[in-house]
């Protein structure tokens, strides 16, 4: 696995890189590298969050859960053979081991193993649409979810499908617009655009002046 996905924290630049890691955890096939992949995404948070980069952060949290999860998934393939192969240094397959080592052998305690795999259990719909909203729940909240059963997020909260997604989506959106408005000074846009792509900034804004306005009154 080529954890280089996921950089060191002096130089991160975590969110150019989230679509490569975010594939890179999906082709996991080993436990202990899901497992590294977590420990690393952690540190960065933490690092994260003591220099009050909230964007990498949460880029970070994104990734430990994938981990995790990732590691839950992988468990439970063993579950359903009664046991796992397990590949030693030399290339060469061991004989089958139970879950209970094979997440050992990965360096996962016991309760470790049991959060991967009840994060696991979170239907893919809904961790997915959580994890990439403006606020990605914890490791703890979603190990919680998977205790559960099956209920879709949406019905917990008393909301359409159509409405949640519709929510969770803008949002994060709307968040992002948000943090990037100062970034570009205005009058750098517009002498930064030809005539004909200023027309068409002026014809976004009017479809967002008049969306926004609707959005308010009803908020």
């Amino acid at each position: 696995m080529n954890h280089a996905l996921l950089p060191s924290k002096q130089g991160a630049t975590l969110p150019a890189k989230y679509e490569a890691a975010k594939l890179a955890l999906k082709e996991c096939n080993q436990i202990d590298e899901c497992k590294d992949w977590g420990d690393k995404a952690q540190a960065l948070a933490s690092y994260a969050k003591q220099a009050d980069d909230k964007e990498m952060e949460k880029t970070a949290q994104r990734i430990r859960a994938r981990a995790v999860r990732r590691c839950g998934e992988l468990l439970k393939e063993i579950e359903k053979a009664q046991g796992g192969v397990r590949r030693n240094q030399g290339g060469g397959v061991s004989p089958l081991v139970s879950r209970k080592q094979a997440a050992a052998d990965a360096g996962l305690s016991p309760d470790q193993a049991k959060e991967s795999i009840r994060v696991a259990n979170v239907p893919e719909e809904s961790f997915e649409a959580q994890l990439e909203s403006d606020s990605p729940p914890t490791i703890t909240n979603l190990a919680e979810q998977g205790t559960k059963k099956a209920v879709p997020r949406y019905e917990q909260l008393g909301m359409t499908k159509k409405a949640w997604q519709a929510g969770m989506h803008f949002r994060g959106h709307l968040s992002d617009m948000a943090r990037h408005a100062d970034n570009f000074d205005p009058q750098e846009v517009v002498d930064g655009s030809t005539p004909k792509e200023r027309e068409q900034m002026r014809q976004n804004i009017k479809t967002i002046d008049h969306y926004m306005d609707q959005l308010i009154a009803k908020i």
